[in-house]
């Protein structure tokens, strides 16, 4: 186990790795206020593209990002058939013990958002509060009714991102084809073209061909592990969850309301919050909002 003192950069971000089973997974820590762990989204990147907006929290508050297995800096010598939940979980609580946190501050974005309830559910003991952040949905049914929402809401762009799968560029990892279908995937939900062109510019900054094309088997095993299971729903056991938690999204999140609310509903000590003006990035679009919202929960603590 790394110990945390000897990451490099203390004046600024202290960066470094650490060795867990069947990997080595790199981890990011800037600030020295309240622990905060950050779970990146996905479930096929990295957590380059939360940077350097979410580092703005850093003034208050320690954030420590990890790339998870098998993606970005934690890449190196995965076998993406080995990656599950259960190896995610494991690395998370890795990370958790290397930061020498008894109970964490969990917030998670997008597929990051199931990440923090998966871990919440096997150790309700270790998690303080959840922030989910735009989080993506919690269950098989409600996986479903994204994709279906999404595509009726947006059919051309539908069509634009099926066209560009079948291209061979994108098949074999090509970074400028794999930033061209992000930027049609989320431009109906990062409204602002200067953010979206921030977004895309941060996403798989420094990949390879072979570092695409390893995150996206274990983005598809993952997903397959899900939301592809029919029987995949984590909502009735969210009801036994007391931990304070944070469900935070905007109003024009191409994720459907309703899919938070249903989390929102099923944790007893959840709020939700939705930010207007504000799509699928709150951290990006409303910084703010989302440090007050932040804010909120922690200091009721």
């Amino acid at each position: 186990m790394v110990d945390p003192q000897r990451l490099s950069g203390e004046s600024g971000p202290r960066k470094g790795s650490m060795p867990v089973e069947g990997a080595t997974l790199y981890v990011r820590e800037i600030g020295h206020g309240l622990p905060i762990l950050v779970l990146h989204g996905g479930p096929s990147f990295d957590h380059g593209y939360l940077l350097p907006d979410l580092d703005r929290l850093a003034d208050a508050f320690r954030l420590i990002y990890y790339d998870q297995r098998g993606r970005g800096k934690s890449a190196g010598n995965v076998q993406p058939s080995e990656v599950s939940i259960q190896s995610e979980i494991n690395d998370l609580e890795a990370v958790r013990a290397y930061a020498r946190l008894e109970k964490a501050v969990v917030l998670g974005h997008s597929w990051g958002g199931l990440l923090a309830l998966e871990y919440a559910l096997r150790h309700p003991e270790r998690v303080s509060h959840l922030i989910l952040m735009n989080t993506a949905p919690a269950s098989h049914d409600d996986c479903a009714l994204f994709q279906r929402e999404r595509d009726a809401n947006a059919p051309e762009n539908a069509e634009t991102l099926r066209e560009l799968e079948s291209r061979p560029a994108f098949a074999d990892g090509d970074p400028a084809a794999r930033a061209a279908y992000y930027r049609v995937y989320f431009q109906a939900t990062l409204r602002s073209p200067g953010l979206l062109d921030r977004l895309i510019a941060h996403l798989g900054v420094g990949w390879s061909r072979e570092d695409a094309l390893t995150a996206r088997a274990v983005g598809k095993r993952l997903w397959n592990e899900t939301y592809e299971s029919t029987g995949y729903n984590l909502l009735p056991r969210l009801a036994g969850l007391r931990i304070p938690t944070l469900v935070l999204r905007g109003d024009y999140d191409f994720i459907p309301m309703a899919c938070a609310a249903h989390i929102a509903a099923a944790i007893p000590e959840a709020r939700l919050v939705v930010l207007r003006d504000c799509g699928h990035f709150a951290y990006l679009e409303r910084p703010d909002e989302v440090r007050s919202a932040l804010g909120t929960l922690l200091d009721a603590s």
